[in-house]
C-alpha cells in the first residue's frame, strides 16, 4: 500500500525534472525568500518575460509554486503546502549559499525588495499623521500586543490567518510559532507596506495577498490561528466577517478579535471612515456565539485616568469546539464500550 506521507518514485522523478533546470533552480531560491512577481524575477535574473513565465508555468504544474492575483499583478511563491514543495524547498537548502550566480540573485532581490520598501515607506508617510493621531486615543500598541501574546502562549502552531493585516505587524509578532502564515487585505497601499514589513524582518514562511474579507478566496478549515485586529469597525456588518472568518477556523482553532468598546468619538467616522462606534462585549460575544465559536476569554484594556486616551480596547479569544465535541464523543463511546 502506498504511503501517502510520501511521493511516489514517478511523483519525486516529476518534481525533480522540474525543479532540475539551472533558471527554475534560481527562480525557486528566489521564491524561498518571499512572494515575487514576473517582472521582478525578470529584473533579477535579466532574462525575457516569456521565458520566466515558461519556467514559472512548469514550476506550477509540478506543483512547486503558488500563484495568486493582486489586481493586475500576479504573485509567486514556492508552494507552503504539499510534499513536492516541501521536496523542493530541501533541494534548494542543499545547494551551497557560497554559489556565485546565487549571491548575485541574493543582491538584485535585495535591490527590489529595498525599491518595494521605498514605495511602501512614501505611502505610510502620507498617512503617518492620521494614524499617530488615532494611537493617541486610546494604550499603547505594547500594551495590546503583550495582552496578545499572553492570550495566544509559546506552543508552536500550524497556521496562522491575519485579515485586514494592514502593515503586517500580527503577522510579524507571532511569527516565532505558526508555521505558515497569510495576511489579507482590501487595500493594495497596505499590502505594499505589510510585504516591505516581512521583507525587512525576514518572515519568508508569511505571505499577504488582496482580498474581501466577507468573501476569502482560502479553503475553510485550514487555520489554527485567525486575527481580526482593529478591522470590524469599518464594516456595515461585522458579524458577517466574524461567519466568514469562523469558516477558515480548523477544528479547536482559536479566533481572536481586537476592537474599540462602545465610545462617542463620531469625528472618527468623518475622519478616519468608521462606520461604527465599538462593540459591546455582550453583542460581540453574542456573534461569535452565532458563528459557532465559544468564547473563552474578554479582555478590556482602558485609558489611564490621567492620560489623554479616549477609547478602551477590548480583545476578545474564541475558540471551534468541533475537536473538543469529537473528543468528547470518544471519550463517551469508550465508556460505553467498557460499561
Amino acid at each position: 500500500m502506498l504511503d501517502s506521507r510520501k511521493l511516489s518514485l514517478d511523483r519525486t522523478v516529476d518534481v525533480l525534472k522540474a525543479a532540475g533546470e539551472p533558471t527554475r533552480m534560481r527562480l525557486l531560491a528566489l521564491m524561498l525568500e518571499g512572494d515575487l512577481t514576473v517582472t521582478d524575477m525578470t529584473e533579477i535574473l535579466g532574462q525575457s518575460q516569456p521565458r520566466i513565465s515558461r519556467h514559472l508555468k512548469l514550476l506550477g504544474e509540478a506543483g512547486l509554486v503558488e500563484r495568486y492575483q493582486e489586481g493586475a499583478w500576479a504573485y509567486f511563491r514556492l508552494a507552503s503546502e504539499g510534499l513536492a514543495g516541501e521536496l523542493a524547498r530541501q533541494v534548494i537548502q542543499s545547494v551551497s549559499p557560497a554559489d556565485a550566480l546565487l549571491q548575485r540573485d541574493g543582491e538584485r532581490l535585495e535591490a527590489v525588495k529595498s525599491a518595494r520598501a521605498a514605495r511602501a515607506q512614501e505611502y505610510f508617510s502620507r498617512n503617518a499623521a492620521s494614524w499617530d493621531e488615532l494611537r493617541s486615543l486610546h494604550v499603547s500598541d505594547e500594551q495590546v500586543e503583550a495582552a496578545l501574546v499572553e492570550l495566544v502562549g509559546s506552543t508552536p502552531f500550524d497556521s496562522m490567518l491575519d485579515l485586514g493585516t494592514g502593515t503586517g505587524r500580527i503577522l510579524q509578532l507571532f511569527s516565532g510559532l505558526y508555521r505558515r502564515g497569510i495576511g489579507v487585505d482590501a487595500s493594495r497601499d497596505m499590502l505594499a507596506v505589510a510585504r516591505a514589513r516581512i521583507d525587512r524582518e525576514g518572515v519568508s514562511h508569511a505571505s499577504v495577498r488582496h482580498a474581501d474579507i466577507l468573501n476569502l478566496p482560502l479553503d475553510r478549515d485550514s487555520f489554527d490561528l485567525v486575527t481580526i485586529h482593529q478591522v470590524l469597525h469599518f464594516l456595515q456588518n461585522p458579524e458577517d466577517a466574524i461567519v466568514e472568518a469562523a469558516r477558515m477556523l480548523a477544528p479547536g482553532g482559536r479566533m481572536i478579535v481586537v476592537d474599540f468598546a462602545p465610545h462617542e468619538l463620531d469625528n472618527l467616522q468623518k475622519e478616519h471612515a468608521h462606520v461604527r462606534l465599538g462593540f459591546a462585549s455582550d453583542v460581540m460575544s453574542g456573534w461569535l456565539k452565532d458563528a459557532g465559536l465559544t468564547v473563552e476569554k474578554t479582555v478590556s484594556l482602558t485609558p489611564g485616568k490621567n492620560s489623554g486616551e479616549k477609547l478602551t480596547v477590548t480583545i476578545w479569544l474564541a475558540r471551534d469546539p468541533r475537536l473538543l465535541i469529537a473528543d468528547d464523543a470518544a471519550l463517551s463511546h469508550q465508556a460505553k464500550g467498557t460499561a
